[in-house]
């Protein structure tokens, strides 16, 4: 069976910023449909660059950037075509968060797209909800914690209802409760639709919420099912990441004769604590 073709695509896409060393060489990244995408490496390793570069914020150096198959042009109307598709959200909310109110903030974007009055506000109504800050409308930005500007960042793309949300370390600074409450809300965006992609450093994060992982080393991008590339010790070492709690527990537990070899192991304490419960 041929595979579905990829929503959005890097093939081969090198970059160096000017007067700089490159960045990434000959990188290949396909996003499908329906995905939960974990971006992984070291700090300065080039995941930012990344994002931006499936995105469209910069420019492949050499290579392509594709949206269904099609190569995306830099024009006017490519990147328009790009960005009704694919969105990103920035680290800091306070680089992507300007007008006087979340409302306002919200509706930026398809404003911009011409969209009639009506459906700019049925999309920042869709928006708020999805992100669970309908009461926050009328709120200056200015005087939303860290939390809430985090959240209302992410509502100004997916008001674009884009095929992509692409997220640059959204659980950043969030206390547990509140990245609980985003990979809620995240699950919620998933369940309607939206395929994610999340950069993050946070390996027991991306084992327990990706279904594929993409992680970024000296020797280049490696891409595959989060559970079998979190696994791969010579790999974590080689992106300076450490091994996934997830992953310790399931080699001990299977040590142990507590769970058959091949058997997925638990993700959280308290999956770790019902197979425990069931086998004891």
């Amino acid at each position: 069976m041929t595979p579905p073709t990829p929503v959005v695509e890097l093939v081969r896409a090198s970059f160096a910023y000017e007067d700089g060393p490159a960045v990434l060489t000959d990188v290949g990244l396909a996003v499908p449909e329906g995905r939960a995408v974990a971006l992984l490496g070291r700090n300065g390793g080039g995941k930012t660059t990344l994002l931006r570069l499936l995105s469209g914020g910069l420019r492949c150096g050499s290579g392509a950037l594709l949206l269904d198959g099609a190569e995306v042009t830099y024009d006017r109307k490519g990147l328009t075509r790009l960005r009704t598709s694919v969105q990103l959200v920035v680290q800091d909310p306070d680089d992507q968060l300007f007008a006087a109110s979340v409302a306002q903030d919200v509706s930026f974007g398809p404003m911009n797209l011409g969209l009639p009055e009506d459906e700019v506000r049925l999309r920042v109504t869709e928006a708020l909800e999805a992100l669970d800050i309908t009461a926050l409308a009328d709120r200056p930005t200015h005087l939303l914690s860290y939390g809430q500007r985090k959240r209302a960042a992410i509502a100004g793309a997916v008001a674009m209802r884009p095929r992509v949300l692409i997220m640059d370390e959204p659980t950043a600074g969030l206390d547990p409760h509140g990245q609980e409450r985003l990979l809620e809300t995240l699950e919620r965006l998933r369940a309607a639709g939206t395929t994610v992609v999340m950069a993050t450093h946070d390996v027991d994060l991306a084992l327990r919420w990706a279904d594929e992982a993409a992680v970024l080393s000296p020797a280049g991008l490696r891409t595959g099912p989060a559970a079998g590339l979190l696994a791969d010790d010579a790999l974590l070492d080689a992106a300076r990441l450490r091994r996934p709690w997830a992953v310790s527990v399931g080699r001990l537990l299977r040590s142990r004769g507590l769970l058959p070899e091949g058997a997925p192991g638990p993700r959280t304490a308290e999956e770790l604590d019902a197979l425990l419960d069931r086998v004891g």
